[in-house]
């Protein structure tokens, strides 16, 4: 029976979310049947998901994945099934209907975050060309995105200096409609690339957008952070990006999750790359 870590369960306060995190022993068991798994180890977690490490009826590693079903995640596993495993962790298994997912294993100790972060971002560089290609028609799309942040930032009431919000604003109103249709990695940073065994690094839980490869650049620039210009002209160059452009999808989500959060890493980020 699985045990639902107390603070992984603490972070899901409504009651929807917490029917889930009642249920989670029960859609555990059944995962456990269904693809005729062991529990191999002690549960982990993030923020959304709860991931057990176990083994397949021939003695293989995999680990199951339950994730919080929620928008961000909706498109995971497709995601995963597209790239087939070149470049990002192989999906074995996936039930549409609950969300489960059964994984290749990886290092969960061993991530981009053990290597200089120079050497780190010619990594994910590689990995992301190795990604890259159209996104599914209706993989939700940063116009879409855009279109609401705009909005809401117009009607917000925060701390956030409002000159750095209505230019926020201004920018999905300008970069929205005029958005690509790539498979972007809204959530790429070094946290997730993974040690593995038939790769040295392997991209794990993706969050899946249809847009501008440079909305993504965010995620390597604020995660340990330093000098955020700095970073940023070390990951548009490493990875092709329209420098400008990754510079203002990435302040626009600097101050939209400086406004939502009131976020430490955002602020410094925001200021650091406003104009």
């Amino acid at each position: 029976m699985l045990t639902v870590p107390p603070d992984f369960a603490d972070g899901f306060t409504e009651p929807d979310e917490r029917r889930w995190i009642t249920d989670l022993p029960d859609l555990a068991a059944r995962c456990l049947r269904r693809w005729d798994l062991t529990v191999d180890g002690d549960p982990r977690h993030g923020y959304v998901a709860i991931v057990v490490p176990v083994r397949r009826a021939d003695g293989t590693p995999a680990v199951l994945k339950l994730p919080w079903p929620h928008e961000e995640a909706e498109h995971e596993a497709r995601t995963l099934s597209l790239w087939d495993g070149d470049g990002a962790v192989r999906l074995l298994a996936h039930e549409p209907a609950d969300w489960s997912m059964l994984l290749e294993r990886l290092d969960p100790d061993t991530s981009l975050l053990d290597v200089p972060v120079a050497e780190a971002i010619d990594v994910v560089a590689g990995l992301a060309r190795r990604l890259d290609r159209p996104a599914p028609a209706d993989l939700r799309h940063v116009a879409a995105t855009a279109a609401r942040w705009a909005n809401e930032l117009a009607a917000s009431d925060s701390a956030v200096p409002r000159e750095l919000v209505d230019q926020a604003a201004a920018y999905c109103r300008e970069l929205g409609p005029k958005a690509g249709n790539r498979l972007v990695n809204e959530d790429l940073h070094y946290a997730n690339v993974l040690r593995g065994d038939r790769e040295p690094w392997l991209v794990i839980d993706p969050k899946p957008i249809s847009g501008d490869p440079e909305f993504g650049a965010l995620a390597l620039i604020w995660n340990r952070i330093d000098d955020p210009r700095a970073r940023l002209d070390a990951v548009a160059a490493a990875m092709d990006l329209d420098h400008d452009l990754a510079r203002r999808w990435s302040f626009v989500r600097a101050v939209e999750t400086w406004v939502d959060e009131d976020s430490e890493r955002a602020r410094t980020v925001a200021l650091a790359l406003a104009e």
